[in-house]
């Protein structure tokens, strides 16, 4: 479907008056209506322009009541734009009518005479149902292109990856649950895009939520979506994720960070295949594949009462564990060639290389922070680089290794402090990211934020 004007809204209907009427309506709520009295018009605006909705009349002759026209004019729209909201109008005589357009593609209908409000209602539904349609389709080109390179441009040549790989394999085409395992920035995220690449799932949509990040006030909505006036924010109609990922994959990251009020929701949700956007009484049903990934140990949050038993049997069909990069030192180097190649590009320092005395302290060095923390240092690395060569120094790498007991505060920049500090806290807290964002007096998603911009 092509990209839609979402506020450019057809109206068929033989009535000028209603014409007008409905028009004005729409006009004020910032829509532009596009007015037509026949079907053939219709038909011959919709091939011109692109509309968000249509709203159709079923009868369009004064002799002419079975609304057979309004069905005809459904159907060649259907053909048309399979995708394109329609709304029927219908008077009580032609109730049965309109049900029977609801069972052939219509979305929705509006009875005559009616109310402004629900007409708007319905409007605003139906043009946020188009704008999530056009995102599932450029979602899908996206991963047309990644599937052309199926394992998007991964890079895992080393022994410790080897079992990852083949298991990756194995069940990338089933639809069981997968649990990706590993320490804060292996790839898990790579992973689950590199199994839905593989998958029959791989022309739709690849939505990623980071449960971490989540706050517990719009849990439900950010999951499930909500309705107008659900609740005090709620101005309008949201998609969650839930329903934005139908037909393809649903990524949750660092599961183990939410509070055990939203595991219970989370866990009804799968049990049931069902959800409800917040505000709303209609049941809509989940088809998605389900990954999800932690850095924790999910049975040891069980047994210390922060995860539910019930939750874990749910996601854990499938274990998969990434090793962390001081266990791939085979891959470093490569990974660094290819990340190299990235930023000299980005920031237009062709010819920039690393010198072997780098290489040699990326090699042994530990990388607590993983390839996120390479990503990181390679970046900054391009940045400040000031020669034809990347040396050991511009890596950063030294302070990183600093113990506690050697660091010098006074001497380091905020970003530096920062950083060592968050270190220091994931490091106490066993790399558990909620209690260290407790210690440091930070909220969980102010917490994951820095950990990305670090790197870590």
């Amino acid at each position: 479907m092509p990209s839609a004007n979402s506020k450019r809204i057809l109206i068929a209907d033989d009535n000028k008056d209603v014409l007008q009427a409905i028009r004005l309506a729409l006009k004020s709520e910032g829509y532009q209506a596009d007015c037509v009295t026949s079907p053939a018009d219709a038909i011959k605006r919709i091939q011109q322009n692109e509309y968000a909705t249509a709203i159709i009349d079923l009868n369009y002759h004064l002799d002419t009541t079975s609304g057979q026209e309004g069905i005809e004019l459904l159907e060649k729209i259907r053909e048309l734009e399979p995708e394109l909201p329609v709304v029927i109008m219908t008077a009580w005589a032609t109730i049965d009518v309109a049900v029977e357009c609801m069972q052939r593609g219509a979305n929705d209908f509006l009875q005559k005479p009616w109310e402004d409000e629900r007409l708007l209602a319905i409007v605003r539904c139906q043009t946020q149902l188009c704008s999530a349609q056009q995102e599932s389709h450029l979602l899908r080109e996206e991963n047309r292109t990644l599937r052309k390179n199926r394992s998007g441009g991964f890079i895992a040549k080393s022994r410790a990856m080897k079992p990852v790989l083949e298991l990756v394999e194995s069940v990338a085409d089933s639809d069981a649950a997968i649990l990706i395992t590993g320490e804060n920035g292996t790839g898990k995220g790579v992973i689950a895009n590199l199994i839905h690449q593989n998958s029959g799932r791989a022309e739709s949509p690849f939505i990623s939520v980071n449960m971490g990040g989540i706050p517990d006030g719009v849990f439900e909505s950010e999951l499930f979506g909500h309705v107008k006036g659900a609740f005090t924010d709620a101005k309008e109609n949201r998609i969650g994720r839930f329903e934005l990922a139908a037909g393809g994959t649903l990524f949750l990251d660092e599961v183990a960070n939410m509070p055990l009020a939203q595991q219970q929701k989370l866990l009804r949700a799968l049990e049931t295949r069902e959800f409800e956007r917040v505000g709303s009484s209609r049941t809509q049903k989940f088809n998605a594949r389900l990954v999800v990934a932690t850095n924790a140990d999910l049975q040891a949050e069980v047994d210390q009462g922060r995860f539910r038993m019930d939750l874990l049997y749910r996601l854990n069909t499938i274990t998969i564990h990434l090793p962390p990069l001081r266990e791939r030192v085979e891959d470093i180097q490569p990974l660094a060639t290819s990340l190299l190649s990235k930023y000299t590009k980005k920031y237009r320092k062709p010819g920039l290389a690393l010198c072997e005395h780098a290489l040699e302290a990326m090699r042994a060095y530990e990388w607590p922070g993983n390839i996120r923390e390479l990503d990181h240092s390679l970046e900054r690395a391009v940045l400040t680089c000031r020669s034809e060569s990347i040396g050991e120094s511009e890596l950063g790498l030294r302070q990183s290794t600093a113990s506690p007991a050697s660091s010098n505060l006074d001497d380091m920049s905020l970003e530096e402090v920062e950083t060592y500090l968050i270190k220091r806290a994931l490091s106490r807290c066993g790399g558990k990211a909620n209690e260290a964002a407790n210690e440091l007096g930070l909220s969980r998603s102010a917490f994951y934020r820095r950990m990305q911009r670090y790197g870590l």
